[in-house]
């Protein structure tokens, strides 16, 4: 009787062992059919001119891109925006975004100059670097682990926002700070994405009133107040 156990505890270590090499076989398996991104490029015109939208990997094919891990999903924009952004056809609200990105504001990160005059002002507050001279200045002695922690530099980064201007913004920053720019993508806006992985925050009550379901967002927000401002 005992022997027959001892023999079933064995079958069953040898089964959960090569169960374990199957799995992390899988896992490597599954890595290598990522498909090989393509270097960033910026596309022709004025999108590509004044925003840097990617020419490969934009609003009509980040769907390929999405659930990488080897990437991060970023979208820069506030839930809500002081700016205008109704008056160039835009959404001052996050009335949706797509599917795996991640809600940091560009505006948190760094002061916002060369909008539309009729956007408007913008946030105004507290940000963790200030861009001034063609210099980014941290303004607290946190500013650069945070950038660090919310956009790796060990993989790859997809940047998006309403129109395409704050991600842009984004990208040259992290690029100015010694990011590799080959491995950052300016994939857009969402205000024209029409791809599979919309979520929908902005919603239409029964009484014609409008909610944002911001609980949807998976949002990096900072907390100015326990930071450390550089003297």
């Amino acid at each position: 009787m005992i022997k027959k156990i001892i023999m079933g505890l064995g079958v069953l270590l040898v089964g959960l062992l090569i169960g374990g090499v199957s799995s992390h076989y899988l896992f490597n398996e599954s890595d290598n059919k990522l498909k090989e991104l393509p270097t960033p490029e910026v596309t022709d015109g004025i999108r590509g001119e004044q925003f840097g939208v990617d020419k490969n990997i934009n609003e009509s094919t980040i769907d390929n891109y999405l659930g990488r891990g080897d990437s991060v999903y970023r979208d820069m924009r506030l839930l809500v925006d002081p700016g205008n952004y109704e008056a160039i056809g835009g959404d001052s609200y996050l009335s949706g975004f797509v599917q795996g990105f991640e809600v940091i504001p560009l505006p948190y990160v760094v002061n916002v100059t060369g909008l539309p005059s009729e956007v408007g002002d913008t946030y105004t507050g507290n940000t963790l670097f200030t861009y001034a001279d063609g210099k980014y200045i941290a303004n607290y002695e946190e500013s650069m682990s945070i950038l660090e922690y919310i956009f790796p530099k060990d993989k790859y980064i997809f940047l998006m926002c309403g129109g395409a201007g704050y991600a842009g913004m984004m990208k040259n920053m992290l690029i100015e700070l010694s990011w590799d720019k080959d491995k950052i993508y300016n994939v857009g806006g969402y205000w024209f994405y029409e791809g599979n992985n919309n979520v929908e925050v902005k919603r239409e009550l029964e009484d014609g009133k409008v909610t944002y379901d911001f609980w949807k967002v998976a949002y990096h927000d900072i907390d100015f107040s326990n930071l450390h401002k550089v003297s």
